[in-house]
């Protein structure tokens, strides 16, 4: 289902970059917004809405932006003259929504951060809002962008394996990452972080099941899991409540706060405050953080966490296919696999390995199946070089050109999101769910 016809809206000329408006100053925003520095020819950053005033004025110095446009919310924005034509939505998960619907009746097409929403009932009341008001939004779900996936997916439509029959993934979550966001830090809890870990984490491979199935609709959902391991129950023996702090065996455990972050320096810019905007704590500070107020030096059994640390997700398609998604947190190695079987053959593969495979049965005399190697340059960033690739084709929907086979629109985003609340629902009632035919919406 297409949103409203865009024949009445008028399109971005090429002739001048297209201005963009960042709301919520962090991580993922600033990432998506650098497309501006490499490309100002295409995309201008000409304003920031940012609550907090040390990184809303060191977005500013970042990007030279007019002392009018700098706003303390989407409010402000909005009650101003638009001089915009776009936003960058990096706000957190709770906020999605309730930024993103006042800047779509504004008039601003918006590049929003994954998971669209926090709950099914407020996803559908994104997509009525840019249906009524004849908006564009784009989801970033930048792994259909990553080459990995692009190519898999180009495969799938080009006939190779035939129909597909059945998809497995699996989410790796490795024990740093799982500490930094899902125990100690943004995303540990539902209260805070608003998002369960497979909305937050998975939404991007149950998007990616959903895209590699085509037009098929996912119609029930079963999922079981828990918080298995990060609890107090299960702390060892001489662990204390910070590592720094209080902690008899920090120097042997793997999750030391110390070893992570400052010995490792891994996941700086979570673990302290505005690192993504250039501001880098002396290693003083950074111990006396942990030692004292940063969430980020809690013990990973001492928490306030109550997401899952593991969960698994079985999915039935209108045509009678079938997708299953294995997350686990807290592996040695993180990473994302996928294998495909088709009518005519199969494709499997780690994203992270920058390769696939594509199988196909071989009646040979003293042959079983014949192997094709699929190699590919893969970016060394988490998302396999995705995320600017997906500001280039918001750029080219904004200018009316034929978005990519990766088209992360909203309306094609919606149904692994409908999975993603299904299957948390399906884990906590301990029943299969239905989900619903968006058409009718």
């Amino acid at each position: 289902m297409q949103l409203q016809s865009q024949s009445s809206r008028t399109f971005l000329p090429s002739s001048r970059p297209v201005q963009a408006v960042i709301v919520g100053a962090g991580h993922r925003s600033l990432l998506y917004a650098s497309y501006a520095k490499s490309h100002p020819e295409e995309l201008q950053i000409v304003g920031v809405v940012e609550p907090d005033p040390v990184r809303r004025e060191l977005t500013a110095s970042r990007f030279g932006l007019a002392a009018d446009m700098q706003f303390s919310s989407v409010e402000e924005l909005v009650a101003a003259p638009k001089r915009a034509d776009a936003a960058i939505n990096g706000t957190m998960d709770t906020f999605h929504v309730a930024t993103t619907v006042p800047l779509l009746k504004a008039g601003y097409d918006v590049l929003l951060e994954k998971p669209i929403g926090v709950s099914e009932e407020e996803v559908l009341e994104l997509y009525r809002t840019a249906k009524a008001y004849d908006r564009i939004v784009l989801i970033c779900h930048v792994l259909r962008y990553a080459p990995f996936y692009a190519e898999i997916r180009k495969r799938i439509d080009s006939g190779d394996i035939g129909d597909v029959v059945a998809i497995q993934t699996e989410e790796n979550v490795s024990y740093h990452h799982m500490a930094t966001a899902f125990i100690r830090g943004k995303w540990s809890n539902l209260r805070d972080g608003g998002s369960s870990m497979l909305m937050q984490k998975c939404c991007h491979d149950l998007d990616l099941i959903t895209w590699m199935k085509g037009d098929a609709r996912p119609t029930k959902v079963s999922s079981f899991g828990s918080l298995f391991h990060f609890r107090a129950d299960k702390a060892p023996e001489g662990s204390g409540t910070r590592c720094v702090a209080d902690c008899r065996i920090e120097g042997e455990c793997e999750y030391s706060a110390k070893k992570m972050y400052i010995e490792r320096k891994l996941w700086g810019p979570y673990a302290w405050d505005n690192m993504h905007l250039g501001e880098v704590p002396t290693e003083e500070q950074k111990l006396e953080s942990l030692r004292t107020s940063n969430p980020y030096g809690r013990c990973v059994w001492r928490c306030d966490n109550d997401v899952v640390d593991h969960q698994t997700v079985i999915i039935e398609f209108e045509d009678g296919s079938t997708a299953s998604h294995n997350l686990t947190g807290a592996t040695a190695k993180g990473g994302r696999t996928i294998h495909i079987t088709g009518t005519k053959g199969e494709i499997s593969g780690t994203m992270e390995e920058g390769s696939f495979k594509v199988r196909y049965p071989d009646v040979l005399s003293g042959h079983t199946y014949k192997e094709d190697i699929v190699e590919l340059n893969v970016s060394s960033d988490m998302h396999g070089g995705g995320d600017l690739r997906l500001v280039a084709d918001f750029i080219r929907t904004l200018r009316g050109e034929t978005p990519s086979l990766s088209s992360t629109s909203l309306d094609k985003s919606i149904y692994g999101h409908q999975i993603g609340f299904s299957a948390d629902r399906s884990r906590l009632e301990s029943r299969v769910v239905e989900i619903g035919d968006l058409a009718r919406i």
